[in-house]
């Protein structure tokens, strides 16, 4: 029913207002101190050097999506192993097809030589 979604319209609403406020409050009352050194990238203490758009290779950004994409499957393991007895054996045989569904697929990266890093 729309009626129903009303109590979530208005805490969007309200949770908007505020951000809204927030920032338009902090940009017009905050200091506002511009200074070359204010300005200059800053990054733990170290000053910047070199060119920020040297390129990365693909393999590391391969391997990052891999480990995200392999790290939210395990995740689904959790709720199945709390409720592993009321699930009973439907639950086992379902979690055992996923397992082998991302074992299958975990497999198949290691023959296309997604994890090597270097190729000789």
């Amino acid at each position: 029913m729309p009626q129903d979604y009303i109590p979530v319209l208005i805490q969007s609403l309200v949770v908007l207002g505020f951000v809204i406020s927030t920032m338009l409050l902090t940009h017009f009352l905050g200091p506002k101190r511009f200074s070359r050194e204010k300005l200059e990238n800053f990054e733990c203490g170290i000053e910047g050097m070199g060119n920020a758009r040297s390129p990365f290779s693909v393999k590391y950004f391969l391997i990052a999506i891999l480990y995200v994409l392999f790290d939210v499957e395990v995740i689904f393991m959790y709720p199945w192993s709390v409720n592993f007895k009321t699930l009973g054996k439907e639950g086992f045989i379902d979690m055992f097809l996923f397992i082998i569904l991302v074992l299958a697929g975990f497999i198949y990266i290691l023959l296309k030589g997604a994890l090597k890093w270097d190729k000789k």
